[in-house]
């Protein structure tokens, strides 16, 4: 399994030809706790850009983009009841969607684990 991380924050973690997608600590920390989370349907399809979720923190609210475009094979349903997960464990169990890869060339131009480091450092 490798991981990819994008600009906007969110982390795709590719098995085969699924990609699980979630927001990074960082974005986790940027909004503070959230309190919802809005998964779209499983079937929807999604375009590289395309909002994919929303999420809403005690701070502000945000969207979470789709890094890569397919079909959202499966929804973590689990974060709807309780959106805090996303405080807890925003890189690992408080994942969002599966999306089933339409151009694994899209992963590229994506940062691996030491770049997004480095992103992040500047900001």
């Amino acid at each position: 399994m490798t991981t990819y991380y994008s600009k906007d924050h969110e982390w795709i973690s590719v098995d085969g030809d699924t990609a699980t997608i979630g927001i990074t600590g960082y974005a986790q920390e940027q909004l503070g706790d959230v309190v919802f989370v809005e998964l779209p349907e499983v079937g929807k399809v999604l375009t590289k850009g395309d909002e994919a979720a929303v999420v809403e923190s005690v701070k502000a609210a945000s969207e979470v983009y789709a890094a890569v475009g397919g079909d959202v094979v499966e929804a973590n349903d689990a974060l709807v009841d309780e959106p805090a997960k996303v405080n807890d464990d925003p890189e690992g169990a408080a994942w969002f969607i599966k999306v089933k890869l339409a151009d694994a060339g899209e992963l590229e131009g994506l940062m691996d684990a030491a770049a997004y480091k480095s992103y992040v450092d500047t900001l």
